[in-house]
């Protein structure tokens, strides 16, 4: 099996069965598995970061109506599928962090976007992997509260890597409620 494989059937057994999981007991009961695109080799980049200048402080608002604050670092650039495509990487106390919407948003990846946690590399650059792209917990319940896309990453492509947006019974059964 591949990493990816391992990471994705952990992922599944943690939602299922972790005491953590933001799923509802409910959800835990139906859930058979979140779904993924197939693995692409060819969204697995290593990439320079091109840090801004000044590193303002951001308040994204996030799904509830709370803001967290984050610092825009920089851009990254890089192609998919010979288009060319602009992120804004921000950092927060737990490293970097790729908040997107891609053109898939609603129709086969969550609407609200999903996120990254590029690595720092030994070289200087960061491992963007799309296809550990993931949907933040308030994809699955309603009362996490996850930061929003900014405008300026939200993109008119398609990254058809990573978690799909969650379907099946368990997904219908989305609550807003821990329990």
């Amino acid at each position: 099996m591949s990493v990816l494989i391992n990471f994705r059937a952990a992922k599944d057994e943690y939602l299922a069965k972790d005491h953590h999981s933001p799923l509802t007991q409910n959800q835990k009961q139906l859930f058979e598995g979140l779904e993924y695109f197939p693995e692409n080799p060819d969204l697995k980049l290593e990439l320079e970061v091109e840090e801004f200048p000044t590193k303002d402080e951001i308040q994204m608002q996030t799904s509830t109506g709370d803001i967290q604050i984050h610092t825009r670092y920089g851009k990254i650039r890089f192609q998919v599928a010979g288009e060319d495509v602009e992120l804004t990487l921000y950092k927060d106390a737990h490293g970097y962090f790729l908040p997107f919407v891609d053109s898939l948003a609603g129709k086969e990846t969550y609407g609200a976007g999903r996120y990254l946690e590029p690595q720092q590399l030994p070289n200087g650059r960061v491992l963007v992997d799309f296809n550990y792209a993931y949907n933040p917990y308030c994809a699955y319940n309603d009362l996490y509260s996850c930061p929003l896309t900014p405008w300026e990453n939200r993109l008119q492509i398609s990254i058809a890597a990573g978690e799909k947006l969650p379907s099946g019974e368990w997904a219908k059964a989305k609550s807003n409620s821990i329990d």
